[in-house]
């Protein structure tokens, strides 16, 4: 593939890469307005991000595996439209069910996108410059979580939360054009049979496990969980003598480079995703700040992951990538650390430095735990490779929104968030952080002490 065509993958990927964090980060932003509009109960409110990330993470390694077979350019196309689609969906609600259930759909066309989009990224790059392609294309993504806060609070402010889903349309057909006309499909596809009922099992049990640890502390969410983890055990088996299975599990067990950067990744999202949630609601409800004020002050943590992650992203063809990842995860575990004296008298400029140093760990640990991931396996490998960067971010955020939004029931109930529960809210801040660095602290010390051991067998 020569030079310019790459740099069509890159374009096209990172575009892409833009689009879904954009709306994720836009939506913590319009929360508080949207439930002015539905007046809905605490719970129901974090539904809104959390319905996305479910649909996200339980379609994204079939979705994965369906690019191999038919041609990841087409699912990515379907990706795209179904996210326009659905944005388009989201706008027209009007009332919280309908809202949830475009949420989900715009989740699966997600899917779709994480599903086939490092795989095409890594399949047009060497390796001794896929590290940087990797780190533009994390840039991106932290662009996408930059604008954002900033452009939805403005639109919010403006023109109202509506708009935040309406300004997805013209980018999403700006990437449909741009694939359709510009990007060529030229890597064979090695895989001919679709795995239906180890996909039935895998979308079942992770949907019964997530779906639990959204509705703990309710026991009927312990008993889905038990149920889910029991289906895991059926999910394993059937894949071991699957002749072409959903999800190679043989690359966990043999390939431990592979196995240990996919669980630094699922522990570093699940302690940092709902961080973003977390301080807009303080700034909005505990400090009075507006949609579009509170946008600016979040805006510093993906300013920062912008300029560090490209650097790291080059690092990470010179340096190996577990030292990188291990500094990154241990600035992380500092930030949240420091997050979890936030009281409700604490000054601006201590958020800001608390989001600064947080996306530099994080700027510092993605590029080169996910050069990390891709560079561990044979190209047959780099669909199944790709949907599981994606599956480990989305199902981390997933549990970092169900840690979040139990902690938050428990101490203020199903309940609006109101004045009289400001400092139960600001209490179940503090315990939520400390849980996080918890988290993170212990995916450091795993990273540090088996990342440095050789990694024999690194391909499988």
């Amino acid at each position: 593939m020569n030079l310019s065509a790459k740099k069509v993958v890159l374009i096209i990927v990172s575009i892409g890469s833009f689009l879904t964090p954009f709306m994720a980060s836009s939506i913590n932003i319009a929360l508080p307005t949207i439930d002015m509009e539905f007046n809905m109960e605490a719970v129901l409110l974090s539904w809104v991000a959390t319905s996305y990330l479910l649909s996200s993470a339980i379609f994204i390694v079939p979705f994965g595996k369906i690019g191999d077979i038919v041609g990841r350019k087409k699912i990515y196309i379907y990706g795209i439209l179904t996210f326009t689609l659905s944005s388009l969906g989201c706008a027209l609600s009007f009332s919280t069910t309908l809202l949830i259930f475009f949420r989900i759909i715009q989740g699966i066309g997600s899917a779709m996108l994480f599903g086939t989009g490092i795989a095409m990224l890594t399949s047009a790059y060497e390796a001794n410059e896929r590290g940087k392609a990797i780190g533009i294309n994390t840039a991106s993504i932290y662009i996408g979580l930059t604008a954002g806060p900033v452009i939805g609070g403005l639109l919010t402010n403006v023109f109202g939360w509506r708009s935040i889903f309406i300004i997805n349309i013209p980018l999403g057909i700006i990437v449909l054009l741009l694939i359709k006309y510009l990007l060529k499909e030229e890597w064979s596809l090695e895989y001919k049979k679709f795995d239906y009922y180890g996909s039935f099992l895998y979308v079942t049990m992770l949907l019964m496990v997530i779906y639990g640890l959204s509705i703990l502390p309710d026991y009927t969410g312990v008993l889905i969980i038990i149920m889910g983890i029991t289906l895991s055990v059926f999910f394993i088996r059937w894949e071991l003598k699957a002749k072409e299975p959903i999800l190679n599990v043989l690359l966990f067990k043999n390939n431990r480079k592979f196995a240990i950067s996919n669980f630094a990744a699922f522990i570093t999202h699940s302690a940092t995703f709902a961080v973003g949630f977390l301080i807009s609601l303080y700034l909005q409800y505990i400090k009075g700040f507006n949609a579009g004020e509170t946008g600016i002050i979040l805006l510093f943590q993906p300013i920062v992951m912008v300029l560090f992650s490209i650097v790291a992203g080059r690092l990470s063809d010179k340096i190996e990538s577990y030292i990188l990842s291990s500094i990154g995860m241990l600035i992380i575990s500092v930030s949240l650390i420091v997050f979890s004296f936030i009281r409700e008298d604490t000054s601006i400029l201590y958020i800001i430095i608390c989001l600064i140093v947080l996306g530099i760990g994080m700027a510092i640990f993605a590029p080169p735990n996910v050069h990390a991931i891709m560079s561990s396996v044979e190209r047959k490998f780099y669909g199944i490779s790709s949907a599981m960067v994606g599956t480990m971010k989305i199902t981390g955020q997933m549990i970092s929104m169900a840690i979040a939004t139990l902690v938050i029931g428990l101490y203020i109930g199903n309940v609006q968030i109101a004045p009289q529960n400001y400092l139960l809210f600001i209490q179940g801040e503090k315990v939520i952080f400390t849980v996080y660095s918890i988290l993170c602290l212990g995916g450091f010390f795993s990273l540090l002490i088996k990342g440095r051991e050789p990694m024999e067998g690194s391909k499988v």
